[in-house]
C-alpha cells in the first residue's frame, strides 16, 4: 500500500505496537492521546508466549526480559491446599515462558521503540467522534482545550475496553462484567519470589493471586509483585468506604492463604489498592472501509485467561501484515478478519466459559471445576490442550 496518513487513538499497548509496526513500513503516523504524558499506571500483567513471539519479531525481547520476570507456571490451590490447576509451559518445549511485567514497562519499551521512527503525536487530546466517509475519516477532538477536526486516510481506535468509539452498529454485545479485582503493587518478598503465577481459591467467590512483575523503568532494582483480590464490581463503592473494615479484610486474606502475611505487611488500608473492573465486549466485524477497532477496544474479555495484552500484540502484528499486503483498506480488513477471527472467537468463548468457575457465587461451578481441572492435568492431550490455551496458541477447541 502506498503511505497512509493514519492517526491511532490510544496509546497503550495495541496503539504503541501498531504505530511502530506502521511507522517502520513509511506510514505517516499520528498517536493521539487523551492523557498530557504516558504514565507509569496500571497492574501487572503476564506476556504469554504469543505476545512475546511478536516482541521477538519487533526486535523488542531482550529489552523486555531485562524489565520482566519470568513465569514457568500457573499454580492455582484451593483454600485447604489441595492443588486444582499447574499449568506448564514446558508441556509445550524447554523454551516456552511467560513474562510478568508491570504495564508501565511494557509501555516504555514500546514507546521507546515508537520514538526511533518517524510519527507525530497528540497528547491531552480527547477524541469525541470518528467520521468516516469514502476518501477519508475525520476525528473530531479537543486538543488540549481547542475544538478541532483532523482528516487522515484512515483511523484505527485502541482506546482500550471502556472505549466509547466503537461504531454500534459493529458491536454485538458490550457490558461491564460483574467481577473486577481490588490490586497492588509490592515489593517482592523471598516466599513468593519462584517463577509462578499462584493463586488460591475459596470456591469461586474468593480468589487471590501473585504475579511477579519485574521492575518498573524508574526502580529497575526493585523486584516487584502484583497482588489481585477478586470481588464483585457492586462491593467496591464499599470497600472504597472510609468505614471499610480493612483489619478484618486483612484476616479473610490470610485465612485463605496465611503465606500472605510478609507480602501484605505493608499495607494499612484500603486506598492503597487499587479497583480495577472489565468489559465483555464482542463485536461483529472489528474494520471497514478506512476505521478499525484493535485491542481491548475491539474484544475486550475477563482477564482470567490473561490473554489482554497478548491479543493486543497480535493485533498490531497482524494489522501491519494486512496493510503490508494490501494495495486498499477493503483488502486490508479480509486479510485482517481472516488472520484474527478464529483466535478472538474462540479465546472471547472460553474467557465465558471458565470464568465463571473462578468468579462467581456458584458453589456447583467451583465443585465441577475441583474435579475437572485436577482430572485433565492426569490426561496428555487435555493438559497440552490447557496448556495451549493460556499460552494463547489456540483457535478452536481441536486444533
Amino acid at each position: 500500500m502506498q503511505p497512509q496518513s493514519i492517526a491511532i487513538i490510544g496509546a497503550g499497548t495495541a496503539g504503541l505496537a501498531t504505530a511502530a509496526l506502521l511507522a517502520e513500513q513509511g506510514h505517516h503516523i499520528t498517536l493521539i492521546e487523551r492523557a498530557e504524558a504516558l504514565a507509569p499506571v496500571g497492574a501487572g500483567l503476564l506476556l504469554q508466549p504469543t505476545g512475546l513471539s511478536v516482541l521477538k519479531d519487533m526486535g523488542l525481547y531482550q529489552a523486555m526480559l531485562g524489565y520482566g520476570a519470568r513465569v514457568d507456571a500457573l499454580i492455582g490451590h484451593t483454600r485447604d491446599g489441595r492443588r486444582i490447576m499447574n499449568t506448564a509451559y514446558r508441556s509445550l518445549d524447554d523454551h516456552s515462558h511467560g513474562l510478568g511485567i508491570h504495564r508501565a514497562s511494557l509501555c516504555h519499551v514500546l514507546d521507546c521503540h515508537l520514538q526511533t521512527l518517524p510519527h507525530e503525536r497528540l497528547m491531552g487530546c480527547t477524541v469525541s467522534a470518528v467520521e468516516v466517509a469514502e476518501a477519508h475519516t475525520t476525528v473530531i477532538a479537543d486538543n488540549a482545550g481547542e475544538p478541532c477536526r483532523l482528516t487522515f486516510d484512515a483511523v484505527l481506535i485502541a482506546n482500550g475496553s471502556h472505549s466509547r468509539l466503537r461504531p454500534t452498529d459493529w458491536t454485538r454485545y458490550d457490558r461491564l462484567y460483574p467481577w473486577g479485582a481490588m490490586w497492588a503493587i509490592q515489593p517482592m518478598v523471598e516466599s513468593f519470589a519462584a517463577p509462578l503465577l499462584q493463586q488460591r481459591y475459596h470456591r469461586a467467590s474468593q480468589m487471590v493471586g501473585i504475579l511477579p512483575t519485574g521492575c518498573c523503568p524508574e526502580q529497575p532494582n526493585q523486584p516487584l509483585a502484583s497482588f489481585f483480590w477478586s470481588l464483585p464490581v457492586a462491593q467496591m463503592r464499599h470497600w472504597q468506604h472510609r468505614d471499610f473494615d480493612f483489619s478484618g479484610w486483612r484476616d479473610q486474606a490470610l485465612q485463605l492463604w496465611p503465606q500472605l502475611e510478609t507480602l501484605l505487611a505493608p499495607l494499612t488500608h484500603q486506598d492503597q489498592l487499587l479497583p480495577a473492573t472489565y468489559r465483555d465486549v464482542i463485536m461483529h466485524r472489528w474494520g471497514e472501509n478506512r476505521l478499525g477497532i484493535i485491542g481491548d477496544a475491539a474484544h475486550a474479555m475477563s482477564p482470567q485467561l490473561g490473554q489482554g495484552a497478548n491479543m493486543a500484540l497480535l493485533d498490531a502484528r497482524a494489522i501491519g501484515q494486512a496493510v503490508a499486503e494490501s494495495d486498499a483498506w477493503p483488502q486490508v480488513w479480509r486479510h485482517y478478519h481472516r488472520q484474527r477471527e478464529p483466535q478472538i472467537r474462540f479465546y472471547q468463548r472460553m474467557s465465558r466459559w471458565l470464568t465463571p468457575a473462578f468468579q462467581s457465587h456458584s458453589r456447583t461451578v467451583s465443585r465441577g471445576r475441583d474435579l475437572f481441572f485436577p482430572a485433565m492435568e492426569r490426561v496428555p492431550w487435555l493438559r497440552i490442550q490447557m496448556v495451549k490455551t493460556v499460552a494463547g496458541l489456540k483457535q478452536s477447541l481441536l486444533d
